[in-house]
């Protein structure tokens, strides 16, 4: 189970990077489109076939961070209860309250486009979170992992017992 988690929560860091590289192919296209002296307006946006390149990556950011990483995220907050890691609830939940504000942001930005800069630096510590949730739960031995979940039981201490015995040795 905590390969399952530490591989959801890396999918989710892949995800953030997608997301980026979507959303600048997106832009580009449009600065590209412009600067052939195409015009970008509202009627073109609406009409859903504006074309062109890049448009593809406005499609691609929509669904990926307004379906694909959210459910990831549910998921991976899910499988955290049956993770016998320390502080893997913690840090799904961290991915998960980083991704709802991301989307949240996302949606907001049509009427408070300044939220943009508070959307990209947000990215970055999904992706942060993310990262550490991986890693944490992925690097964790065994032994531990079932330490820090039983904490405070007999088995649990014997068990740090032996692993500081092992460490020294």
């Amino acid at each position: 189970m905590r390969k399952f988690y530490s591989g959801l929560a890396w999918t989710i860091a892949v995800g953030v990077v997608v997301q980026a590289a979507a959303i600048a192919f997106a832009f580009g296209g449009v600065l590209n489109r412009v600067s052939s002296g195409d015009v970008v307006d509202k009627a073109l946006l609406e009409s859903g076939g504006a074309g062109g390149t890049g448009e593809l990556g406005f499609w691609i950011h929509g669904i990926g961070g307004g379906v694909v990483l959210p459910l990831l995220a549910v998921v991976l907050l899910i499988v955290s209860f049956f993770v016998r890691a320390k502080g893997a609830r913690l840090w799904a939940a961290i991915v998960l309250a980083l991704i709802v504000l991301q989307v949240v942001l996302g949606f907001s930005l049509t009427d408070l486009p300044y939220l943009g800069l508070i959307h990209g630096a947000n990215a970055l510590a999904v992706l942060g979170a993310a990262v550490v949730a991986a890693l944490r739960v992925g690097r964790m031995p065994r032994a531990l992992a079932v330490a820090g979940a039983n904490r405070g039981s007999g088995a649990a201490a014997g068990a740090e017992e032996a692993n500081s015995d092992a460490v020294s040795a």
